[in-house]
């Protein structure tokens, strides 16, 4: 994100995260059930596997086969939100949902023609102190080439350097190929941005509610109040969601006492997430959201609507009211899965409909296909700072 500007993304969900060491106990379950006892089922697998065995051309990894029938297991459900992860894959995704890792804090992605390309350098990274930029390319590590490695294998090889040096090969468009020395740490992603917009407004901007997120709201929160906010917007537009934990944490810092958002379970057990009301926001709120604000961005704008202490303001979220666990098994894979469905303190499921906006105001359809709006053109935005000069 550059200051000053709002960018756009897609949605996914609330997540609850559960360790438990059950890969055993799991496949125990699949056995002593219809699929696995079904002796049609496990002979059309064994006739595929035979299949494979004796006609497919390319290479073949037995771990890979397995990881396919578990991947396909889940597939079956037909839920978009449930999925099998492989080690690596939980791995990874388990830290972008914490929002730290081990790193040198830029994201990746394989080249074409060979090694990994810096697709984005984080600001205050070890990386960007060190002089790499966007569009670097790393052919080598440590004098390691990596020309031909996974993406998986070279986020690796910099992990295991954990609080050392590592010099890394970049080419760079237009210049002689360098050696870069950069340090290896803990990285924590942005997710909260915020500035005055005016002499009183302050402007938070949440992109998800990642495991750092609540610390760096409180942070954010706090030096806006230091310059003078006395009125805040907060913008959950292209929020795809995140943990359920953090942003009751946030709100907490926003309601009055009272109900957050409650679960209930396939077997109607309720949970509930509540709120003492010990620090319920002195100022006037706007919230902003739009088709791609999801899960976790619906429970805040729906406790901020249904408590009536801001206006919501845009167009009508996303609508998925569904929550999911992820259950890490013994061999380090995990398994998500939708669990239960979520509602606003006032009882209401907004799950494929959806929380509508108090003021709604589209997007202008000269700014939809752009990646970055200034705040000036920014209509939405502009929506939001006039709904605050009325109340004033």
């Amino acid at each position: 994100m550059k200051h000053g500007t709002y960018m756009k993304g897609v949605a996914t969900g609330v997540v609850l995260t559960i360790l438990a060491g059950g890969g055993i106990r799991a496949v125990q379950f699949y056995r002593s059930g219809e699929i696995l006892s079904d002796a049609s089922f496990t002979q059309k697998v064994k006739y595929l596997e035979n299949m494979i065995d004796e006609e497919y051309l390319g290479d073949i990894s037995t771990d890979d086969l397995k990881e396919g029938v578990y991947a396909g297991l889940i597939y079956g459900l037909d839920d978009v939100y449930s999925r099998y992860y492989t080690k690596e894959q939980y791995d990874q995704e388990n830290a972008t949902t914490e929002g730290s890792y081990v790193g040198i804090g830029v994201s990746m992605q394989q080249n074409a023609a060979g090694g990994v390309q810096i697709v984005e350098c984080y600001k205050g990274s070890t990386a960007e102190e060190a002089g790499i930029k966007a569009g670097d390319v790393i052919t080598a590590i440590d004098g390691e080439d990596i020309t031909d490695a996974e993406l998986s294998d070279v986020v690796s090889m910099i992990k295991k350097k954990q609080d050392e040096d590592v010099v890394l090969t970049v080419q760079r468009q237009g210049e002689d190929t360098q050696e870069i020395t950069v340090k290896v740490s803990d990285v924590e992603l942005p997710s909260v941005f915020g500035e005055m917009l005016d002499e009183n407004t302050g402007y938070i901007q949440i992109t998800e509610f990642k495991g750092v997120t609540a610390q760096q709201y409180e942070e954010t929160f706090a030096d806006l109040k230091d310059q003078g906010m006395t009125r805040l917007i907060v913008d959950l537009r292209d929020n795809p969601g995140g943990l359920l934990n953090i942003v009751c944490d946030i709100l907490r810092d926003i309601l009055p006492e009272g109900l957050i958002v409650y679960t209930e379970d396939k077997n109607g057990n309720r949970s509930e997430e509540t709120c003492d009301g010990k620090n319920p926001l002195d100022m006037s709120l706007a919230v902003l959201v739009n088709g791609n604000s999801a899960s976790a961005s619906e429970i805040f704008a729906g406790a901020v609507k249904d408590y009536g202490i801001g206006t919501i303001v845009g167009t009508t979220t996303y609508g998925k009211g569904v929550v999911q666990s992820i259950r890490q098994l013994s061999d380090g894979s995990a398994v998500k899965l939708t669990v239960a469905n979520y509602y606003t303190p006032n009882g209401n499921s907004i799950n494929k409909t959806g929380i509508e906006p108090d003021v709604e105001v589209e997007l202008d359809a000269s700014l939809v296909n752009e990646t970055e709006i200034s705040h000036d053109e920014d209509n939405q935005l502009q929506e939001a700072l006039k709904v605050l000069n009325d109340k004033n």
